[in-house]
């Protein structure tokens, strides 16, 4: 019987996982032994120390795992890539998660904080409506989301098919939960839950679908060896074809492009706002990092085969968000559709299949994050009786009741629309340029088109916050209290100082384009 001997790990390379991991199971231990009143503070501290420890073992790892002139690490056998675009996108997710958990630990603008007390109940009924009343809130939150977050970073740096699907589950699941906790609306959070939970488990069997044809075709589920198979193999392309088909439809979903976005307006409306801001952004950035490694790393030299699929997936993601956000009244479904939009701009990075096509998308994801946490922060605020006013009508007047908060949202509008001296300007000039670049002329010219569409809803916004007059029953904005101040003020900085100063950021972004096959 040969010897069972145990593929080598490099330690240093999974340390900013394997901190949220361990930081995750102290989290549910600590849900099990502390009193329930000093249960908040405590996690909310442990999953900020996690969340900083990762960012800063990211950093560590970043220069030790280099071996010569080898641009990365493989490990775990083999199942794990920890390269330039890992590293970066790890390092994101860990900034953009501090800033989301700033979110989650509000508890100004509610007492007892967004979340209900106790989730396992009928919407509704006299135990709801005591749970509404509740002081506490269900900090099971916190642990939730570092297991989240421990999924996204393994998403974007598997090397595998198989722990790639793992990652997607790992870092959904606590999400499916996250949206059905919601104090006010439950009926809506619920239904929110249930709506992601269901089309998430039918996009994860086309995906795991794929991954079995594509194992059909590669014998592996590696992705080295996909892409050796792929410039190899004389065999027929059918099996190939199929599970590059299902892969897409699988990632696609996740990361919020029409066709594939039917739950995003639903979901984003239902759920807990700082459940809503952590989706929009730090979903994004892991489900657009897998999608890079994928189609860079296992299918460059299948380009001819998946890049025209993704140019038309683009197309329509741009019309379907930049029309339908049009004709919204909700401001969550706006942002959502706006979501829609732009995600169908980052794939016109992605599509450029070059250096700058992956610099300018991961440029983006950071971007864009910080600009819609911030943006949701303000949603927050804006709150009457029956807690948030996301009507557009409820928001006419604004500028005259609170001119502060009016102009921070107008600034986070005017960055989505993409002007100038805003950091939506820079991303979309970056992933256009790249897209130009690789061939994609025609792709520019209609997100440009579509950038002028969708900045009519932004502008609508604008004008009903400083041209309407104020309803008699307008709503207020509440004082922010620390964390969501400290998360609105890095969610504006960041999309300043990434308009007017983006040059250190891009210059990081271009030094860690290179994939680790």
């Amino acid at each position: 019987m040969p010897a069972f001997s145990l593929p080598p790990i490099n330690y240093i390379a999974l340390l900013p996982m394997l901190i949220l991991f361990a930081a995750a199971t102290v989290g549910i231990l600590l849900e099990a032994f502390l009193p329930r009143t000093v249960r908040q503070p405590v996690q909310v501290v442990l999953s900020l120390v996690a969340l900083l420890g990762s960012l800063g073992a990211v950093i560590f790892a970043a220069g030790h795992i280099s071996p010569g002139a080898k641009p990365g690490v493989i490990t775990a056998g083999d199942a794990i890539a920890v390269d330039g675009p890992a590293l970066f996108l790890q390092g994101s997710l860990a900034v953009l998660g501090v800033v989301s958990v700033l979110l989650l630990a509000d508890r100004s603008t509610e007492a007892g904080g967004v979340f209900t007390a106790q989730a396992g109940i009928t919407a509704g009924t006299a135990s709801d409506r005591k749970s509404a009343a509740s002081p506490f809130m269900q900090t099971e939150v916190y642990p939730l989301a570092l297991f989240s977050f421990g999924g996204m970073m393994l998403f974007v740096s598997s090397n595998d098919l198989l722990i790639m699907f793992v990652a997607l589950e790992v870092l959904s699941l606590p999400l499916y939960l996250l949206c059905g906790m919601a104090r006010r609306r439950r009926l809506l959070s619920q239904e929110a839950a249930v709506k992601y939970f269901l089309l998430g488990a039918f996009a994860s069997a086309f995906f795991l679908y794929g991954v079995a044809l594509l194992y059909g075709y590669a014998n592996s589920v590696k992705l080295g060896d996909i892409w050796a198979a792929v410039a190899q193999s004389d065999r027929s392309p059918l099996l190939l074809l199929l599970g590059i088909g299902m892969l897409i439809i699988g990632l696609m979903f996740k990361a919020g492009v029409a066709p594939f976005h039917s739950w995003t307006p639903d979901v984003y409306q239902g759920a807990p706002t700082p459940v809503t801001a952590l989706m929009a952004s730090c979903t994004k950035v892991a489900a657009f990092g897998a999608i890079l490694r994928v189609f860079y790393v296992a299918l460059p030299t299948a380009k001819w085969d998946w890049r025209p699929l993704m140019i038309g997936i683009a197309i329509l993601t741009m019309i379907v968000g930049a029309v339908l956000a049009i004709t919204q009244t909700d401001i969550k479904r706006l942002l959502a559709y706006s979501s829609i939009a732009n995600a169908g701009f980052i794939l016109t990075g992605v599509v450029a299949q070059t250096g700058q096509g992956i610099s300018s998308t991961m440029f983006y994801l950071v971007a864009y994050g910080f600009t819609t946490i911030g943006a949701f922060a303000i949603v927050m605020l804006v709150r009457d009786a029956d807690g948030e006013a996301t009507h557009l009508s409820r928001w006419a007047g604004l500028g005259k009741r609170s001119p502060l908060f009016a102009a921070v949202f107008t600034f986070f509008m005017l960055a989505f629309a993409g002007i100038p001296l805003t950091s939506g300007f820079t991303s979309k000039f970056a992933v256009f340029a790249a897209a130009s670049g690789g061939g994609a002329v025609s792709l520019v010219i209609l997100g440009v088109i579509a950038s002028a569409v969708i900045a009519f809803p932004y502008l609508r916004v604008i004008v009903l916050m400083y041209l309407s007059e104020p309803a008699a029953d307008a709503p207020t904005v509440t004082v922010p209290g620390g964390f969501t101040s400290a998360s609105l003020t890095l969610g504006a900085l960041a999309t300043l100082l990434l308009g007017v100063a983006p040059q250190p950021l891009l210059d990081l972004a271009n030094q860690a384009v290179t994939f680790v096959r």
